[in-house]
């Protein structure tokens, strides 16, 4: 009689869970899983007449057209060692915010820098362009003129001198993204039973300490999840970080051309949605397998860390 009535209040306790979870798995079988069912196409010729399904069937020749380019090392490089460069320097940057934000005493101002933060992540990336561009015009920009100029330094063209978009990009992503990065690190700070600390301050632990032996050894299994997760998708950038803020210049496609940025531009140009999809398949594909790697690395250093 026991066993029967746990089991008939078993699925009424996961009901509200289940329903909470709800709109968050739609919205994954609605853009994640059924556009799955066009993988097809990255292996067709697409011509409108014939329609998708009567298409001719051309096998590898779209995904040969994306590395026979010249640009085919050029746009893989840069989406990797931008995209390395985002999680190791956005992973510190965020765990450090999050650090200095738990150690805040007045909750009023932690949330005022917290607010403070998070709001660059709100700012859609045609205004971010206009600001850079604000600070990075040739003519009126607010560097050439208030800090080159006034110190006798030559102005730079911005927008025709690649070397410094490598620097400029990573700068901006990190502005962007780290204060809301820092989110996740700064519930799991909050979440660690006070006591712990107060323990290692008795046994004469300062505050360096206390964050080096305590705060990031628990954070760990939050860093290497969150790790992972962002190497799924390595093989991807952010299109509007690298097509809109340096304002689609030709002279810095070798520090911007992402392949994202180049689908679209080749899309652009010869309408290919065959090529498009061959470029999506591809990035998912390595995305999945780096994913594995990465987790069976981590499972056999530790287990527990790991995501499956």
């Amino acid at each position: 009689m026991t066993t029967t009535t746990a089991k008939s209040k078993g699925p009424k306790k996961t009901l509200p869970l289940l329903l909470l979870a709800a709109p968050g798995l739609l919205y994954f079988i609605i853009n994640s899983y059924i556009p799955m069912i066009g993988i097809f196409i990255a292996f067709k010729d697409i011509n409108y007449a014939k329609g998708i399904f009567r298409s001719d069937w051309i096998g590898f020749d779209n995904f040969k057209f994306l590395f026979q380019t010249s640009d085919a090392w050029i746009m893989t490089r840069n989406t990797l060692l931008y995209n390395v460069a985002f999680i190791v320097l956005g992973t510190i940057l965020s765990i450090l915010i999050a650090i200095l934000m738990s150690e805040l005493l007045s909750k009023a101002f932690s949330k005022i820098f917290h607010t403070s933060l998070i709001l660059p992540n709100l700012i859609s990336m045609v205004v971010l362009s206009y600001l850079v561009f604000a600070f990075l015009n040739a003519d009126s920009g607010f560097i050439n003129n208030s800090i080159l100029m006034p110190l006798g330094l030559p102005e730079i063209n911005w927008y025709s001198e690649p070397q410094y978009w490598p620097f400029l990009l990573v700068f901006i992503q990190l502005w962007k993204t780290a204060g809301y990065g820092s989110i996740v690190y700064i519930a799991f700070i909050a979440g660690i039973d006070k006591s712990v600390y107060e323990a290692a301050k008795i046994d004469g632990a300062g505050k360096l300490k206390q964050i080096w032996t305590i705060t990031l050894p628990l954070l760990k299994p939050t860093i290497v999840i969150l790790t992972l997760m962002s190497i799924g998708r390595i093989f991807n950038s952010d299109f509007g970080l690298f097509y809109q803020v340096p304002l689609n210049s030709g002279a810095l496609y070798s520090t911007t051309q992402t392949i994202d940025t180049y689908v679209y531009r080749a899309l652009m140009q010869v309408n290919d949605i065959g090529m498009s999809a061959a470029a999506g398949l591809y990035q998912s594909l390595v995305g999945f397998i780096l994913v594995m790697v990465a987790n069976a690395i981590v499972k056999k250093v530790n287990a527990d860390n790991a995501l499956f």
